[in-house]
Order: structure tokens, then C-alpha cells, then sequence
């Protein structure tokens, strides 16, 4: 069951939770036997799988996989499987379920681009349930951009809403709620995302900038502008056991159909969305931003899109008319 957000306050630096670092093979815990400190996987990695998508997704931690669900945000189904469920989200947004289904893909992209580097999962090991043979924990995930769920909302991919629970280094939601509430306002304001798929906007990218929070591993909560904490605190019981190996990186190779596609042969005015995720480099974000960014005078303008910079565009351009 998923519940809705409630208030709470920061707490003091002397009050502070414990944030238990662990390595993977540590953490063997069912969701009966949760943790009530933080448990901490760093150099996590994006496993690849069918059902990952913008808020729940496979993960590896040095030679073990978990599967985890973002707190506190809730992003589109990707397909028909609930819904239930999928109504009520194309509800929210104020779209057709269709559209919904759309958002849902953009934010599973989202997701998987913002995952492609190493990234730090903070996890009580709480039993998200789900559909999977594997148990699926809640969890706050960092990405180097901070925060992963409040970049979904403040990109209108997700919406505040589901599990609560005090992020690291808080006694309560509240201030993680309100933050992520004005990010979806903003959003909202600005018509992206979900917010804007009527006006073709699914990924425009926000007018202004965000500070997204940093879960640092001293529990303090900061803005990612903050000055980086390099080493953790523990209580005087708790030991930081030894780092965790990386696990083999997420291959980013093209597939079958890219290696196909004809160079010069691509209209960049009218090219569907399909045929420009056909164009190497380019996926599903960065079609949406070339189409929210017509007319163009000639592909040369690709330069102007958002996210392609002098490597891509000398990449991408030879594909185009």
C-alpha cells in the first residue's frame, strides 16, 4: 500500500543517524529483518533488465543484485500491466493513459541515463513488494547530480507521492516532501514533462536550476553546491566494513538497428521519434528534445539542442539530410 507524505523536521548534528556502511556481501537481510540504521551501498550499477523503469530498477553492489523502489516519488507505468494504477497516475497528470505510458518510458530513460555512472543507494532494507522473484527494498539513491527522485519530479517525470520515511539525517519527511512538492510545482508552471506532453514538451528541460539533495554519508542532508564530507561517521559500535568492488559497467554499445541506419538519410523536420532512436547517440530524451526544439533551418541547428555538444553533433549530423 502506498502511502501519502506527511511533515517533519530537520534534526540536530548531534542527533544525527547512523549511517551503517556495508559491503554487499554484508547485506543479506529480508524486509522482516529490516535495518534500523541506513545501510549504505556505494559504487552501485544499473543492472539492465525488461522491468527496470523510472522509479524501480535492478541494481548491483559489488557481486550481489538487489532491486530497489524510490521513496516519496512515483513515476508512470511503462506499460498496460496495472491499470488500475495507470488510470490514476493519467489522472494526476491530467493525460490519456497512453500518454501516461509515454512519461513513463521518458522517465525510465531518464533514470537509466542518470544511472550510468556509479551511484550511492541508502536503504533500510524495507520491503517495497512489488511483482519480482527478487525482494525489492525502498531506497534513496544518489546519483552525482544528487538526488535521483527530486530530479524526476523537478523534470515532471514523477510525482511526489508513495512510502514515507525520513530521508538520512532527518527525524521526519516533511522538509523532503516540501522540497519535492515545490519541485513539482515548478514543473507544473513550467509545462515539462508530464506537465507538458500536450504542448510537446515531455522533455524540456526546467527554466531555472536546482539544488538537489546530497545523502552524505554523516546523515546531514545538503545541497549538492555543499562542500563535499569525505569521510563517514559511525557510532563508536559500528565499523565501516571493506569497500565494496565494482561491478562490470553498464555496456552503452548501439544496437543491430542503429548500425544500420543510412547515413544523409534522415529529414530532421519530420523524423518520428522512432527513427531518431535509430540514429546512434541518440535515444528517447534526446528525440524528445529535438522534437520540442523544431523547426530547424537544417540539421546543422542540432547544435542548439540541449544535451548535444561538439562530440555528439559531429556523431549524429552525418545521419541527417
Amino acid at each position: 500500500m502506498i502511502l501519502p507524505s506527511s511533515i517533519f523536521s530537520r534534526i540536530g548534528i548531534s542527533a544525527l543517524i547512523a549511517v551503517v556502511v556495508l559491503s554487499s556481501a554484508t547485506v543479506d537481510v529480508g524486509a522482516r529483518d529490516q535495518s534500523k540504521d541506513w545501510i549504505l551501498l556505494k559504487d552501485c550499477r544499473l543492472i539492465p533488465n525488461p522491468a527496470n523503469d523510472g522509479d524501480s530498477f535492478h541494481v548491483s553492489a559489488g557481486e550481489k543484485e538487489y532491486l530497489f523502489r524510490l521513496y516519496l516519488v512515483d513515476a508512470p507505468e511503462t506499460d498496460e500491466m496495472t491499470p488500475r494504477r495507470l488510470i490514476d497516475q493519467a489522472k494526476y497528470f491530467s493525460i490519456t493513459v497512453p500518454q501516461a505510458i509515454e512519461v513513463g518510458r521518458v522517465a525510465k530513460d531518464f533514470t537509466q541515463e542518470k544511472l550510468s555512472q556509479p551511484f550511492t543507494v541508502f536503504t533500510h532494507m524495507s520491503d517495497a513488494m512489488g511483482q519480482s522473484r527478487l525482494e525489492r527494498f525502498y531506497a534513496f539513491v544518489e546519483t552525482r547530480e544528487g538526488d535521483l527522485g527530486e530530479q524526476l519530479v523537478r523534470s515532471g517525470l514523477a510525482r511526489s507521492y508513495g512510502f514515507k520515511t525520513a530521508p538520512p539525517g532527518l527525524t521526519s519527511s516533511r522538509i523532503e516532501v516540501e522540497k519535492l512538492q515545490q519541485f513539482e510545482d515548478e514543473a507544473k508552471r513550467e509545462k515539462i514533462g508530464a506537465w507538458g506532453v500536450n504542448t510537446g514538451r515531455l522533455n524540456v528541460q526546467a527554466q531555472t536550476p536546482s539544488a538537489f539533495s546530497s545523502f552524505i554519508a554523516d546523515g546531514k542532508t545538503r545541497p549538492r553546491s555543499a562542500p563535499a564530507v569525505s569521510s563517514a561517521v559511525f557510532p563508536p559500535a559500528a565499523k565501516p566494513a571493506a569497500s565494496i568492488t565494482r561491478s562490470r559497467p553498464v555496456e552503452t554499445t548501439g544496437s543491430h538497428a542503429k548500425e544500420k541506419t543510412p547515413l544523409g538519410n534522415i529529414d530532421i523536420n519530420t523524423a518520428t521519434e522512432k527513427e531518431l532512436t535509430t540514429v546512434p547517440g541518440i535515444g528517447h530524451v534526446m528525440a524528445a528534445r529535438i522534437i520540442a526544439a523544431r523547426p530547424f533551418r537544417s540539421a546543422d541547428d542540432l547544435k542548439r539542442v540541449s544535451g548535444i555538444g561538439g562530440k555528439k553533433y559531429a556523431q549524429t549530423r552525418p545521419y541527417f539530410q
